[in-house]
């Protein structure tokens, strides 16, 4: 009968792989709350903006672009509307990340860069009391890499009620009281309290439009970061007790 040396007994392949294995188990509930979908965060925000632009492809067939920036001749509403595109521009790029993120947590692999890995790395061989530090610090960066986007959006809701003061003293400053029994000049003084009156509701409803589009991704962008933060510091949890 072969001996087996006690030393290479205590290396067999199920005492290599315990911790593995029970770090497995650990991450099975992971997988089911980050889902089992690959880049899921990322085919909802692309589905929602496929409509959306449908809509506005809509729109603009019926010709409501086209009066709201002829309207508007302070050129606000093209304002916020170039803040909007950078500001779904940058949501598009943090999306992907996350999501890309997100799969990494999912089918962790010790030895591919990614935050979790770092995160891994940070709080190797710490107590929990330092882990939690971390845990704290890792929602805080995350929460900081998104607030962009909001910014944006809060920003299109100031630049349409500027468009509405805008349009207000544009109205107003079209009106002469000392004028308003000549019948020839009411005409043009109607003409000015138009244009005022468009440029207020165009800028206030596109800003408020578009607020509400960019909101809407931000929403699933800050639930992707949420996901992300709380799969990381689970994933280093389940790997400290492992």
């Amino acid at each position: 009968m072969l001996h087996v040396p006690a030393n290479v007994r205590r290396e067999s392949p199920t005492a290599l792989h315990r911790e593995d294995l029970g770090l497995a188990d650990q991450l099975a509930p992971l997988r089911s709350e980050i889902g089992s979908y690959r880049y899921l965060l990322l085919l909802r925000f692309a589905v929602f903006n496929v409509a959306a632009f449908a809509l506005a492809g809509a729109a603009y067939a019926e010709g409501l672009v086209d009066k709201a920036l002829a309207a508007d001749t302070t050129g606000i509403t093209v304002g916020i509307i170039l803040i909007f595109l950078a500001g779904l521009v940058v949501c598009t790029v943090k999306v992907w990340r996350i999501s890309t993120e997100l799969n990494c947590v999912r089918d962790f692999d010790p030895g591919r860069q990614s935050w979790a890995a770092q995160y891994l790395a940070e709080i190797q061989d710490r107590d929990a009391g330092s882990r939690s530090i971390a845990g704290a610090a890792l929602r805080v960066k995350l929460a900081s890499r998104v607030a962009v986007v909001r910014q944006m959006a809060g920003s299109l809701v100031i630049l349409g009620l500027i468009g509405t003061v805008v349009g207000f003293v544009v109205a107003l400053s079209g009106i002469d009281p000392a004028k308003a029994s000549d019948v020839s000049m009411i005409s043009p003084m109607v003409a000015e309290l138009i244009r005022g009156m468009s440029i207020a509701l165009y800028t206030t409803l596109v800003g408020a439009v578009l607020n509400l589009w960019l909101m809407v991704n931000y929403h699933m962008l800050h639930g992707g970061a949420i996901r992300l933060t709380t799969s990381v510091i689970s994933l280093g949890e389940a790997k400290a007790h492992a």
